[in-house]
């Protein structure tokens, strides 16, 4: 008899002694599809013969080769406060997602927030800044600027008149607008 109660006890021992629940457990069948983090950073594009072109959409100009996709693009835009700059850098962003946009060059550095904007077709890294905004200063000088986005590599913007003119003829049309009645 006792060692029946041996064998007793030791069975109801044995069947306390189930792993906790988890996660990771694969008794419970396949796992809900999780995301995995963010997607590969992408090398940064060689820039050497980019330049800044018009664009046929009015007031934007597009930074890239010849026969090659863009790599950035600025345009001056209405809006409820006056008009802004739009900036979009052509390469593909995870979905929602947001950074901030470094840019270092002409004296000056500037960290502004962008989003990714869905285009019909795939997610984009955008911000629209208002014009009067000195932060933008850094696209306005003679000088190379350096543009960074997380994940999306480094864009070297070569030497260049049209940002500053894109951007002086924005701010003017943003004036002209605030001293209208």
């Amino acid at each position: 008899m006792k060692f029946y109660a041996s064998a007793l006890l030791a069975a109801l021992a044995l069947s306390a002694c189930k792993p906790p629940a988890s996660d990771e457990y694969s008794g419970r069948g396949e796992a809900a599809d999780q995301t995995t983090g963010p997607s590969a950073p992408i090398a940064s594009p060689d820039t050497t013969d980019a330049f800044w072109a018009d664009s046929t959409q009015g007031d934007r100009i597009i930074y890239g080769q010849p026969g090659k996709a863009p790599y950035l693009a600025l345009s001056c835009e209405e809006s409820a406060d006056g008009s802004d700059i739009h900036v979009t850098r052509f390469t593909q962003a995870d979905r929602e997602a947001q950074a901030l946009m470094a840019l270092i060059g002409n004296g000056h550095m500037a960290r502004l927030p962008v989003d990714a904007t869905f285009n019909g077709t795939v997610w984009l890294w955008e911000g629209r800044y208002n014009a009067a905004d000195t932060d933008l200063d850094v696209l306005t000088g003679p000088r190379q600027v350096e543009l960074t986005i997380p994940g999306a590599g480094r864009v070297v913007l070569n030497p260049s008149d049209r940002p500053a003119q894109l951007i002086a003829e924005c701010r003017r049309s943003a004036a002209m607008d605030a001293a209208l009645p």
